[in-house]
């Protein structure tokens, strides 16, 4: 279940004096399966990007195909795209207006014209997916935690079983644990699914622990597409659009710079142990 944007470009107000160049050009295949991070600074594209993948914005210019088929010709069936492409935007109260949890995660298969049957156990299942105990499924939405909010809303996008899940800044606002929490269920998602994963986020440390690919935007434009240990290595240039790299790459850089031969390309806090330990002894 493969998307492809060939050459694709946004502008908004085009018809003004006000005209922004919102994306410009962009290439890219997401292949099923894949864990994505998408990052850039605030106004580098990423929300306008991720919003052509189902759909809801139509390129000025150039074609997006899902599974071979351009999703803006005439006769495409985009209630059905968005079934397969779910989008999880950043504040899930956009998503909820059910007056409880378990209604507001039977929406979606409902309105795919499924029996009351199979939408109850779609919700069900995707409710336990991520993690929901059974006594909020009753709840009022609003009177759930930023957290458990964020839950609902992914099990409501999860019910329509989609081949790719894209999740704008699922985090945002979370403390640690919660922002941990949501990371892990989310993980857990794509290895027991195999489900694409396209992860919009302003944390390096959740992209570096978490993606098996980088897609960096910058000014409308994709900077970089490649593994994590190779767009970490241009961590000045990142720098320079306004990002950084993880933490832990500052630190083996600093290391390495005082004599201690690490290998700078670790990104995570357990591939830093692992490199520091094999350096013990040596002396600086």
């Amino acid at each position: 279940m493969s998307l492809i944007l060939d050459h694709v470009n946004y502008v908004y107000g085009g018809d003004t004096e006000l005209a922004v160049h919102a994306l410009n050009d962009i290439n890219l295949v997401i292949p099923e399966g894949q864990f994505i991070g998408l990052i850039g600074h605030t106004g580098s594209g990423k929300s306008t990007l991720v919003q052509h993948l189902n759909g809801l914005l139509k390129p000025t210019g150039g074609s997006i195909y899902f599974n071979g088929e351009d999703i803006h010709d005439s006769d495409y069936d985009k209630k059905k795209l968005r079934s397969k492409v779910g989008l999880v935007f950043q504040y899930p109260e956009h998503q909820l207006f059910e007056i409880d949890v378990f209604s507001d995660v039977c929406f979606g298969p409902k309105n795919l014209g499924l029996s009351k049957k199979e939408t109850e156990l779609r919700a069900y299942e995707a409710l336990k997916q991520v993690g929901l105990e059974d006594d909020f499924f009753y709840q009022s939405p609003f009177d759930l935690s930023g957290g458990q909010k964020r839950r609902v809303a992914i099990a409501g996008v999860l019910a329509m079983k989609p081949d790719i899940l894209i999740l704008d800044e699922p985090t945002a606002g979370l403390d640690p644990k919660g922002r941990d929490e949501i990371l892990d269920q989310i993980a857990k998602l794509h290895n027991e699914m195999g489900i694409t994963v396209i992860l919009v986020s302003h944390s390096m440390e959740d992209v570096a622990k978490y993606v098996e690919r980088i897609i960096v935007m910058n000014k409308g434009s994709v900077l970089y597409d490649d593994i994590p240990k190779k767009v970490f290595k241009h961590y000045k240039e990142l720098e320079q659009v306004g990002l950084a790299a993880p933490q832990v790459t500052y630190i083996m850089q600093a290391l390495r710079e005082r004599g201690l031969p690490v290998n700078t390309e670790a990104t995570t806090i357990l591939e830093a142990r692992d490199e520091i330990l094999r350096t013990k002894g040596v002396k600086l």
